[in-house]
Order: structure tokens, then C-alpha cells, then sequence
């Protein structure tokens, strides 16, 4: 009798094993970072400890504070806090920064170095984003998943629908949504302050996060010292007027007739704007509600820092669009498929955004024509529907006009912002503001911009405004708008495709290779087909069926599990099973155990490969589990 367990068969099940506690520790790392309320915690306690943030001493730990004030006997949750120590032997004031979003975590800093040497820097986590409650609404991701067309009415119909699900489903598990407001979250931020000890802050805020910066300003004016704003966002512009998108377009076309590059492609930018957008490229399908959506995004950011949507790129796009290359509109149609429905958390997104519903009504009832129409408030407010499908909250309702602040304040705005366009901060903050100042940045977008430009001129400007008051912007060079996309969303397009159609079809000839060789395979060629060529085996199965689905089911997700799994797991289970000469049932059936494993490890790209990392180890587990029960069976004579 053959011996069970030989020197090739033991390797192999190590490197299995291996290859799944890899993809084990993969996924448990991933929720990691899970808060809890301490046993006996008490409101505004606070516990730190030693680690590091972005490789600088840090201290982190848990803010305990209530989920509704406004209640005698709430429950109590808890908040990531993480404070970097200022290197300075006597440090300023101070920060506290404030991300925007909404939905989005409170813990990217990048430009933590840039105030790190003279300030402490504190992050305080975003109640509903982060911590141990956490706002999240699967049934909005699937519905956005599910919709070929995101801004549709059918879309916009499912997504309400799945905002009043997630409502009550949070609910009925016992969280109180009236506790996660603006309001509530600048008195997280006082909670902090208090606890760490210091008498006053200063605030950098950034995009949605300045209207939580106004209103810990209103709230809590004797705790700010000063506070600077980059995109400031104003009471009511959680919405974003077609009109005025309108008008920076028309800007944007007066830069290019000033440019000689952009000026050679199009003599109207804004009438090139109007380009009829094509149903299909070829056989794929094209949404015009996406594009309209990432042409948004794309214009938000006018430098390369943003790459690849952004302002030069996506205007590339429509003046290639209206000369008759659909490419780059199919591209910005399947990037906002991909991108925007999991880019939040969504229930926080609807309770921040909430805060602007008396303007929403006034938005929804006007009826506008325009170049672009008004996206992305269709996508954020689900055509008006979120009023209605997620329960009012009228803990910001007192903050829903401007009022007057004395805080010292610095706001930083881009002249291309789309986002949060410079007029609104010039007109509606700075009259509320009697020691406030704007800074306007030449032809710079929203703050992925301010952040990657110029950044020491950008250090300057903060840094000397926080320590002494004064606003210093000398040290930014012009920049005149440069139309030159970095990125040509045509040739990715053509790039992704060609790629697919080419692992695809490496796959389709491996497989044919292999079942006309499969017995004449020597142990060396056996076991990388098992190996490294399987994984390529499942990238092509999944590319091709990738293909297919983009043609024939344009509302089917992307990652869908079954999708993932029969298209990674079968053609390796095939390759396997052919150069092991093991029956295709044990290997193509370990295969999809794998498959069904390795998916949802992470997301995007890296999903894939774990799921053919996972496929290839359970179809090599199925075959070797196959020839050890074959080698037990006494060979009769």
C-alpha cells in the first residue's frame, strides 16, 4: 500500500495551511479595531496609552461619553481617541482636527507632521462612524450595489427604501438615533478637551467637518482659540444648486480659452459640456446618471493629486466624448459603480445631512435645467427621499442659519471648488464672522488639493495663523490652471479592457492546453499549474465573466459572492484536477470551498486574489484529500 502522508503531500498541506491562516489573519485584522464601552466606564472618562500615529509618538485609547444627552438614562458608548504629542519643549495650543464627509472616519491625517512639531494633535473618533457604535447600513450599500444607474428614479426609490430599513433595524437593536447629530458631536469634542486637560483648543477642520467646527464655535465659544477652515461649508449646502455648478463650469471655460492646450480641443468648454452622453462603448453599457455623478466628483479636485478623477481628466473625458470616444464616459460610469456604495457610512451620512432638510425642501421643489444637473445632491439625498425614510433629528435644528461667532478664524478656499465653492464661505460666513478671514488659493479645487499643493506654503499659512493670528499666503506660488490630464480616462478604459480580454483568453488557452496534456504533466509542471498558474486560471475566469456581466447584467454587483466564486473557483478546480489527474469533483468542489473562504477577506482587487488564493489551496486540499483515501484502499489481486 502506497504510504498516506509522503515528503510532496506533507509540503503541500503545510503551504495550504499557511496560504489559510494567511487569509484568516487577513480578515480578523480587518475588524480589529473594534471599541468597546469599559466595565464601570462613567461618562467622560477617558483612558490612554502609549502607541504611534503615522510613525510619531502618540498616546490612544477610549472616550466614554452618553449616546443622548438629551436623556436621563442612555446608554453610554465609546470613542477612539488618539493624541500626538507636539515635539516642541513648549507647545502651542492644542488641535483638534476635524475630518469632512459626512460618513467618513475622523482618523486620515496626513498632515498631522506639518502641525506635530509645534502642537499636540488630537483626533477624536466620529460618534456613528467610529467606535463602539457604528451607524453602518448594509441595506443601502445593496441597493446601490444592485442599481445600474445610482441617481435613477428606481435607484433612488430602493436606496429611501433601504435608509428607512437600516432606521429601524438600528432601532429595534436599541440605538438612539436622536443621539448622533453636529451637536452631539461637539459636545464629544468638549468631552475630550476636558478630559485631557486642556483650558482651550484650536479647530482645523476640513470640508463637511468646519460646520461641526461652527457649531462647537456657537456651542462652546470660551473653549476655541481659533479655528481654520478648509472648504468651509455653510448652514444649508448639503445640498449643491445647479446653478452655481453652472457658473463654475463657465469659469472653467474661461480658463481654457486662456489655455492653449485646452483651447486647441474645444472652442466652448461649457457647450462641450452639453454632449449628448451615449447609452453604450460597443457592447458595454453606459450609465449617464454615473457619469454625471463622477464628472461631479471629477471636478471637485483641479490638480493631479486627486488622479485619476479629477478636474483636467474629466474634462479630457467629454471633449474626447463629444468627438465621438465613448471610452472615458463608460470609465466614469463604471467608477461610480464601483466607488460610491460602499464609500460611507451611510446612516451617519443621513444623520449629518439631515441637519439640512429645511433647505432640501426648498432644493426638491424647484425644478432647474442645467449642464449637469445636480447630481450628486440626487445620490446623497436619494431625490429628496432621505427626509422621509430616515427619522428627523431636531437636535441641529437651532443651527441650521449662520450665526455670529467672535472666534478667530481662518477660512482656505480653492477658486475651482466645486464642493464647497468660495462665494458661499465669502457671502454667508464671513459677515457672521467680525474676525474671520479668507484666503483664496488660485485655481486649486476642493482640500485633496490644498493638501497636496504647495504644502509647505500650506504648513506656513496654518501653522503661523494658529501661533500668532496672522495670515501669511506669500509663500504659495501663482499657479495658472493646467489642463493636461494627467490620466486619459480613454486609454484606461481601453487598457481595462484589453487587460480582461487578455487574461481571460490566457486562461481559456491554459485550459485547453491542459486538457489535451493532462496525463503527460511532470511533477515540476504539475505543481506549478497547482500553484501560480492556477491563481491565473481564476483571474481570467474572472475577468471574462467580469465581461460578461458589465454586457448582460449591468446591475448585478461586481463583487457579487456567487459571481467571485463560480468564475475563480471553476477554472481552477479544472487546471488542478487536470494536472493532478484527480477527479474533477474533488478538486473543482474543494476549489469553491476555498473560493467561498478566501471572498471577503478585503475588497476591491485584493478580494479577487484572495479568492483565487483560496480556490487554488482547496482544490489542491480536495485532490490530496482524494489520493490519501485512494492510497488507504488495499489493492486487490
Amino acid at each position: 500500500m502506497e504510504r498516506t502522508l509522503s515528503p510532496a503531500r506533507a509540503g503541500a498541506l503545510v503551504l495550504i495551511a499557511l496560504a489559510a491562516l494567511g487569509l484568516a489573519y487577513a480578515k480578523l485584522g480587518a475588524g480589529a479595531r473594534h471599541v468597546t464601552v469599559p466595565a464601570g466606564a462613567r461618562a467622560g472618562q477617558l483612558t490612554l496609552h502609549a502607541c504611534h500615529y503615522r510613525g510619531l509618538p502618540a498616546d490612544c485609547g477610549t472616550l466614554v461619553v452618553p449616546e443622548n444627552r438629551a436623556k436621563a438614562h442612555t446608554r453610554l458608548i465609546a470613542l477612539p481617541v488618539i493624541r500626538v504629542r507636539a515635539r516642541s519643549a513648549h507647545p502651542g495650543t492644542p488641535v483638534f482636527r476635524l475630518e469632512g464627509g459626512p460618513g467618513q472616519s475622523n482618523f486620515d491625517f496626513p498632515a498631522v507632521r506639518w502641525l506635530a512639531p509645534r502642537h499636540d494633535v488630537v483626533l477624536v473618533g466620529y460618534r456613528g462612524v467610529e467606535g463602539s457604535s457604528v451607524l453602518s447600513c448594509p441595506e443601502v450599500v445593496s441597493a446601490l450595489e444592485h442599481s445600474a444607474d445610482l441617481i435613477a428614479p428606481a435607484a433612488t426609490r430602493a436606496y429611501t427604501d433601504a435608509f428607512r430599513d437600516c432606521a429601524r433595524r438600528l432601532q429595534a437593536a436599541g440605538v438612539d438615533l436622536g443621539g448622533y447629530s453636529m451637536a452631539a458631536r461637539t459636545d464629544d469634542l468638549e468631552a475630550a478637551r476636558v478630559a485631557l486637560g486642556y483650558p482651550r483648543i484650536d479647530l482645523v477642520s476640513e470640508s463637511a467637518g468646519t460646520r461641526t467646527a461652527l457649531i462647537y464655535a456657537w456651542r462652546h465659544p470660551a473653549s476655541i482659540e481659533r479655528s481654520v477652515m478648509v472648504g468651509a461649508n455653510p448652514p444649508g449646502r448639503f445640498l449643491w444648486d445647479p446653478a452655481t455648478t453652472d457658473a463654475q463650469i463657465a469659469r472653467y471655460g474661461r480658463l481654457c480659452a486662456r489655455d492653449a492646450t485646452c483651447r486647441a480641443r474645444t472652442g466652448d468648454l461649457a457647450a462641450t459640456m452639453r454632449t449628448r452622453i451615449p447609452r453604450h462603448w460597443g457592447p458595454l453599457p453606459i450609465e449617464p446618471g454615473n457619469v454625471r455623478l463622477a464628472t461631479f466628483f471629477g471636478l471637485t479636485e483641479s490638480t493631479k493629486a486627486a488622479s485619476p478623477l479629477s478636474a483636467p481628466s474629466t474634462f479630457d473625458t467629454w471633449i474626447s466624448g463629444a468627438k465621438g470616444d465613448a471610452s472615458g464616459f463608460w470609465l466614469l460610469s463604471l467608477m461610480a459603480r464601483l466607488t460610491l456604495p460602499d464609500a460611507d457610512v451611510w446612516g451617519d451620512a443621513a444623520s449629518i445631512a439631515r441637519a439640512d432638510a429645511a433647505a432640501s425642501v426648498r432644493h426638491f421643489s424647484r425644478h432647474r435645467h442645467s449642464i449637469l444637473g445636480d447630481p450628486f445632491t440626487r445620490f446623497l439625498w436619494g431625490g429628496g427621499g432621505l427626509m422621509q425614510a430616515w427619522p428627523a433629528n431636531h437636535a441641529d435644528d437651532p443651527y441650521s442659519r449662520m450665526r455670529d461667532s467672535q472666534v478667530p478664524t481662518l477660512i482656505i478656499s480653492g477658486t475651482n471648488d466645486f464642493a464647497t465653492p468660495p462665494q458661499f464661505a465669502t457671502r454667508e460666513l464671513l459677515p457672521r464672522l467680525p474676525n474671520g478671514r479668507q484666503v483664496l488659493v488660485g485655481e486649486l479645487g476642493h482640500t485633496t488639493d490644498f493638501w497636496h499643493y504647495a504644502p509647505r506654503a500650506g504648513a506656513h499659512l496654518i501653522g503661523t495663523f494658529l501661533d500668532t493670528g496672522r495670515v501669511d499666503a506669500s509663500r504659495y506660488p501663482h499657479r495658472a490652471m493646467d489642463f493636461r490630464p494627467p490620466v486619459h480616462h480613454t486609454t484606461l478604459a481601453k487598457e481595462l479592457v484589453g487587460a480582461l480580454l487578455a487574461l481571460g483568453a490566457l486562461a481559456v488557452a491554459a485550459l485547453a492546453w491542459l486538457g489535451r496534456r493532462r496525463r503527460r504533466l511532470g511533477p515540476v509542471a504539475g505543481a506549478f499549474v497547482r500553484s501560480v498558474a492556477a491563481i491565473v486560471l481564476g483571474l481570467g475566469g474572472w475577468s471574462l465573466a467580469t465581461l460578461a456581466a458589465l454586457i448582460v447584467a449591468p446591475a448585478l454587483p461586481l463583487d457579487d459572492a456567487l459571481l467571485a466564486m463560480l468564475s475563480v473557483g471553476v477554472p481552477i478546480g479544472l487546471g488542478t484536477g487536470w494536472a493532478a489527474r484527480a477527479p474533477l469533483p474533488a478538486a473543482i468542489g474543494g476549489a469553491l470551498l476555498g473560493a467561498s473562504l478566501g471572498f471577503g477577506v478585503t475588497a476591491g482587487l485584493p478580494a479577487v486574489i484572495a479568492t483565487a488564493i483560496g480556490a487554488a489551496a482547496g482544490a489542491n486540499l480536495g485532490v490530496i484529500a482524494f489520493e490519501m483515501l485512494a492510497a488507504r484502499r488495499p489493492v486487490r489481486t
